[in-house]
């Protein structure tokens, strides 16, 4: 028993947490076009000149056409209950369509935002902001991530009287939750600023975190 107590290693199991922010610099935006109408036709002729003006919206503000990507048309025909008949009764046509862009200058977003919901578009998910820097910054996190675990470990083991050995194991994670796209709050000594200028862009929070296990070595 004292043999297998002395062949057992002696370690530390530690964590370590680490945060990094940075701003935003590039969003993906989807905007959403949808009609009701009595015939297929319509609805889809509807949603078709909207989107050229979104697609034409791109192209005036330079937005690369190989960023921007109007995704397949979606038809649903829409029916009633008649009761007295006991039958379905078509109504008519939802058809729907998204563009998607991307956009790598933020100063663009607002206006781009403002001028779809002008064209038509009249389906406007948040912007996810993002960053193209993100696979660097996340490895910045777990670097300072790591540093703060051995630090932790290196504190246990002088309180404990002992030095701290190398990396057993060690695994870890990142995370970057998506930032919103707010407006501001316009004072009415800016109340002639126009509407694309009050979007602001919040700060992204780079998050890390690791579990490891050091050895510990006891002085002889």
């Amino acid at each position: 028993a004292l043999a297998a107590d002395i062949d057992r290693p002696r370690t530390v199991s530690v964590s370590g947490s680490a945060e990094l922010a940075a701003e935003p610099d590039l969003a993906h935006v989807t905007l959403g076009v949808e009609a009701r109408k009595p015939t297929m036709a319509e609805a889809r002729t509807a949603v078709a000149a909207t989107v050229d003006r979104v697609l034409a919206l791109t192209r005036d503000l330079r937005i690369d056409p190989k960023l921007v990507n109007a995704t397949r048309v979606q038809v649903q025909p829409e029916y009633s209950w008649n009761e007295k008949d006991r039958k379905r009764v078509l109504l008519g046509y939802l058809v729907s369509r998204q563009v998607q862009v991307e956009v790598r200058d933020l100063e663009l977003l607002g206006t781009l935002l403002e001028r779809a919901v002008d064209a038509g578009v009249n389906q406007v998910n948040d912007p996810v902001l993002d960053s193209s820097r993100r696979k660097d910054l996340e490895r910045d996190a777990l670097v300072k991530a790591v540093e703060d675990a051995r630090l932790n470990a290196d504190t246990l083991a002088r309180a404990a009287g002992v030095s701290l050995g190398p990396v057993r194991t060690l695994n870890g994670a990142t995370s970057a939750p998506p930032v919103p796209m707010y407006r501001r709050q316009v004072a009415m000594a800016d109340a002639a600023m126009a509407p694309e200028a009050s979007y602001q862009a919040g700060e992204m929070k780079f998050t890390a975190s690791v579990n490891a296990e050091y050895d510990l070595l006891v002085k002889q």
